[in-house]
């Protein structure tokens, strides 16, 4: 459903956006190396942070960033001692280029405004901002991660962090009921974490009980990230994998603080339920019968 709808739509912003012209911009490259060019930035970056944020494949990103150092717009050298860290920089023929790539850009926007009322400028500038949402949204991958896994641990210490700003007195990991790293690791539970362009962006955890009712744990969402649904994908797939495991009850508690946590626990199902635990930090307890 929708999936001619899409295609239409991406036919038209490549013919728009000039995406389709072996020309980019009227400056001799396709579109791939001009936006290569210009994600590396004044101050350079690090080619598997560049790769990550592109979604490319690194055969393909080695090829482009070839082409770009051969034209004399980029140097690609080792960093420091580690030879498996390499920085992407441009030259001074390069700054000049992305500054040329730059000012086409605002003219090729300004080019697609123009015609329009200022009404439309209006509806077109909202539904581009509405787009760009729900395509980072779809971007985002979520799977189940080892905890002890960097971006696990990442994930983690930003949930504990962010608890300590948002909860009166503060927040001490040593008080609250455990969910360590053997409790998150199968079979005894699992931590999902999710990844934007390989970033960690959020997570979210199970403790299983053996015919008793299993523990929704660590609910983080990046700030960055927040307002596009990803609380919600968690939650769903947290109830997926629960269920698969014969799981019929999921159960949580929250802060009062954490007004989002309780709405959204609300919205997807969850019914408020008398304390079933002693978590200190805890002034809702929520229970859910998944579907058999």
């Amino acid at each position: 459903m929708g999936i001619a709808d899409v295609r239409r739509f991406n036919r038209t912003v490549t013919q728009r956006i000039g995406a389709l012209n072996d020309a980019y911009m009227s400056r001799d490259r396709p579109l791939g190396q001009a936006r290569v060019l210009w994600e590396i930035g004044p101050h350079g970056c690090d080619v598997r942070a560049l790769r990550a944020r592109l979604d490319l494949d690194s055969g393909y990103l080695s090829r482009l960033l070839r082409v770009l150092e051969n034209d004399g717009l980029v140097e690609v050298k080792q960093s420091g001692d580690d030879g498996r860290v390499r920085i992407a920089r441009l030259t001074e023929h390069g700054r000049t280029e992305r500054a040329v790539l730059d000012q086409r850009s605002d003219d090729l926007a300004k080019s697609i405004l123009d015609p329009l009322t200022e009404r439309q400028q209006e509806r077109l500038i909202a539904a581009m901002g509405e787009v760009e949402r729900l395509l980072i949204a779809s971007t985002v991958q979520i799977g189940i991660v080892d905890p002890r896994r960097p971006e696990a641990k990442f994930c983690v210490q930003s949930y504990f962090e962010e608890l300590g700003t948002r909860f009166d007195g503060g927040f001490d990991q040593a008080r609250t009921i455990s969910a360590d790293v053997d409790e998150l690791t199968l079979p005894a539970g699992l931590l999902l974490v999710a990844t934007l362009h390989a970033e960690p962006v959020g997570c979210g955890g199970l403790k299983f009980h053996s015919g008793e009712p299993a523990e929704v744990k660590r609910m983080w969402v990046s700030p960055d990230v927040r307002g596009l649904g990803l609380g919600r994908r968690l939650l769903t797939e947290l109830e997926k994998q629960a269920a698969a495991r014969d799981t019929a009850v999921l159960r949580l508690e929250t802060n009062r603080s954490l007004t989002e946590a309780i709405a959204l626990y609300r919205a997807a199902g969850y019914g408020e339920v008398e304390a079933f635990n002693n978590e200190p930090y805890a002034h809702h307890w929520f229970e859910k019968r998944l579907a058999e």
